[in-house]
C-alpha cells in the first residue's frame, strides 16, 4: 500500500510518521532536539542537530513501518531561521529559534514602519518573526559581504532540511513559511524588495517559493535508503489546519497546548488583522495559497499546569475533568489566566492572572472548572472577532459560518471541556481520532502531489472524528459569557490602571 513519510520538525523534537494510503500510522520515530540558551531571552538550535535527529527519527519510522514510503512531506517549527554556506552546506552559527527575543530593541526601532510592515506581511513587528533574526545574523560585515556575493543561503527550518536532504540541489520554501518571515508580501506572493532593504537582507540569500503541494526535489538515497521525492511542505500551524480538513473559507481549528493557536481559513479573501490577529498564508484544497487569520491565546493548558504545579490542587492534568464534573457550576468564580499577559484579541502584555467571584464556599473544584471554562471562553472571544473581521457573505464565506471547530492538542482529551466548548460556541466541535494533525497535514499535501490520494476528499475520508454538538448546557454556557467578559474587563482595568 502506498505511504508517505511525514517529517514534523518541532521546537523540542523531530517526529516522523509513515502514513499509509488508508490513513493509518504504520511507523513512528522521535528524537529530542537539544536546546541552547546562551543568554537570557536567547534560544538557539544547532542546525546539524535539526538535520541529524530528523534523519534518525525518519529511519526509525521507516524501519517500524517495514516499508519504504513513496514521498516525503515536511512540516516545521515556523520563524526559526538558519544561515549556511552554499558550497559546503555548513551552518554559519546556530539557528535562532522563534522564541528568541534578542531583536526586541530592533523591533522598537522599526515602530515607525509597523503599519507598512503589517500591510505587506499581515504581521506585527515582533522578534517572533524571522526577518530581524536574519538581519542580526548578518550583523558582521564579513558575513554580510559573503551574503551579498551569493556565497550564503538562508531559510526557515524547512528550507534547511530540503537543502540538506537534496544535497544542495534545491533551495526552496513554501508560502506558509515565507509568510512568517516578515520579508514576504502576502498580496504579491513574493519576497518584498522594500522589506529586504529595510532589514538589510540580500535577496540572494532567500529561497525560491514553491506551492505547498508539489515538487521540492529528491532526498538523496544515502539518508533513507532510497531516493524519495519531497512533495509537500507547510509550517506547523498551517499544516495542522490542512490536516484538520480546514481548507475552505470559514473553516477553523484550535490547538490547545500550553497556549492555544486558532486559525480561520478565509480563502481568497484577505481579512485584516489587528488586535493580536495576524493575517497569514494557508492552503486551499489543492495546496495552493489561501489566506487565514491566526491568533495566539497565551495561556490554555498552562493554567491547569499552574493549578497542578503551583497550587498543588491537582495531582495530574487528567484529574481536571473529574473536578469539573464534581460541581454544577463555578458558583460565579471566573479565572482569567493572563499569567504571561493577554494575547488575542485583547493583546495586553501588562495583564496578570485574575480570579474574581471568590466566596467562603469556593473549592478547588470551582477553580479547576473556572480554568477549563476560560479556555472555552477565550477561544470563543477570538473566533467571534475572527469571523467579524473576515466579513459576512464575502466570497462564499457565509456558507461555512456554522462549520464545526476542529480541535487538537492535549486538552482535547477532556470530554467535559470539548462539550462545554461546543455549548459556548453554539457550533459542533470535532476531535480527530488521530491527533498528530500537523504531520497528517504534511502527509496530505505530499500525498496529493504524489497521487497517493486523488483529491483532498479522498485524503479526508481516511480521518475519523468524535463530534460534540451544542446541547442542554448551551444557554447556561452562553449566559456565563457575560460574567467572563466582566472578569476580563477587571483584569484589563487592573493592568491599565497601573500604567
Amino acid at each position: 500500500m502506498p505511504s508517505v513519510l511525514a517529517i514534523d520538525q518541532g521546537t523540542t523534537g523531530s517526529t516522523c510518521l509513515v502514513i499509509s494510503e488508508d490513513g493509518r500510522i504504520i511507523g513512528r520515530g522521535y528524537r529530542e532536539i537539544p536546546q541552547h540558551y546562551p543568554r537570557p531571552g536567547w534560544v538557539e538550535h544547532d542546525p546539524r542537530d535539526l538535520l541529524d535527529r530528523t534523519i534518525e527519527a525518519a529511519r526509525e519510522a521507516i524501519a517500524r513501518a517495514g516499508t519504504t514510503p513513496d514521498a516525503i512531506g515536511i512540516t516545521n517549527q515556523r520563524e526559526t531561521v538558519v544561515l549556511w554556506e552554499r558550497k559546503t552546506g555548513e551552518p554559519i552559527g546556530r539557528a535562532i529559534v522563534w522564541q528568541d527575543r534578542r531583536t526586541a530593541e530592533r523591533c522598537l526601532e522599526l515602530a515607525p514602519e509597523a503599519d507598512r510592515i503589517a500591510r505587506l506581511t499581515g504581521l506585527v513587528t515582533d522578534p517572533y518573526f524571522s526577518g530581524t533574526k536574519l538581519e542580526w545574523m548578518l550583523r558582521d560585515d564579513s558575513v554580510r559581504r559573503r551574503a551579498m556575493r551569493g556565497e550564503l543561503a538562508a531559510g526557515t527550518v524547512d528550507s534547511w532540511l530540503i537543502w540538506s536532504l537534496t544535497r544542495g540541489a534545491v533551495h526552496a520554501t513554501d508560502p506558509t513559511n515565507a509568510s512568517r518571515t516578515m520579508l514576504y508580501d502576502i498580496d504579491a506572493r513574493a519576497w518584498s524588495d522594500e522589506l529586504c532593504e529595510l532589514l538589510h537582507v540580500p535577496r540572494a540569500l532567500l529561497p525560491g517559493v514553491r506551492s505547498s503541494s508539489g515538487e521540492f526535489g529528491v532526498a538523496d538515497s544515502a539518508f533513507l535508503g532510497k531516493a524519495l521525492p519531497i512533495m509537500g511542505v507547510a509550517g506547523d500551524q498551517q499544516a495542522a489546519l490542512f490536516g484538520q480538513g480546514c481548507h475552505s473559507p470559514g473553516t477553523s481549528k484550535n490547538t490547545y497546548g500550553t497556549g492555544a493557536f486558532l486559525l480561520l481559513n478565509t480563502g481568497s479573501q484577505r481579512a485584516e488583522g489587528g488586535g493580536g490577529l495576524l493575517t497569514t498564508i494557508a492552503c486551499d484544497a489543492m495546496g495552493r495559497p489561501a489566506y487565514a487569520l491566526e491568533a495566539a491565546i497565551f495561556i490554555a493548558g498552562a493554567a491547569i499546569q499552574w493549578l497542578r504545579d503551583g497550587l498543588g490542587i491537582l495531582a495530574t492534568a487528567a484529574e481536571s475533568e473529574a473536578a469539573a464534573r464534581a460541581v454544577s457550576s463555578t458558583d460565579g468564580v471566573y479565572f482569567v489566566p493572563a499569567l504571561v499577559g493577554m494575547g488575542a484579541p485583547h493583546w495586553e502584555p501588562r495583564a496578570r492572572g485574575t480570579i474574581v467571584g471568590l466566596t467562603r464556599g469556593t473549592t478547588s473544584a470551582h477553580l479547576v472548572r473556572a480554568a477549563l471554562e476560560a479556555m472555552a471562553y477565550s477561544t470563543a472571544d477570538v473566533l467571534d472577532v475572527m469571523r467579524a473581521r473576515a466579513g459576512r457573505g464575502a466570497g462564499g464565506f457565509s456558507a461555512e459560518r456554522n462549520a464545526p471547530l476542529r480541535v487538537d492538542g492535549g486538552a482535547t482529551e477532556n470530554d467535559w471541556l470539548m462539550q462545554f466548548q461546543a455549548d459556548v460556541l453554539g457550533i459542533p466541535v470535532e476531535r480527530p481520532e488521530q491527533i498528530e494533525t500537523t504531520a497528517l497535514g504534511a502527509a496530505g499535501l505530499a500525498g496529493l502531489a504524489a497521487g497517493i490520494w486523488p483529491n483532498v476528499d479522498a485524503f479526508q475520508a481516511t480521518r475519523k472524528f468524535t463530534r460534540f454538538e451544542p446541547g442542554e448546557g448551551r444557554e447556561t454556557a452562553r449566559a456565563g459569557a457575560a460574567g467572563w467578559a466582566r472578569a476580563v474587563r477587571a483584569a484589563l482595568t487592573w493592568a491599565r490602571d497601573g500604567a
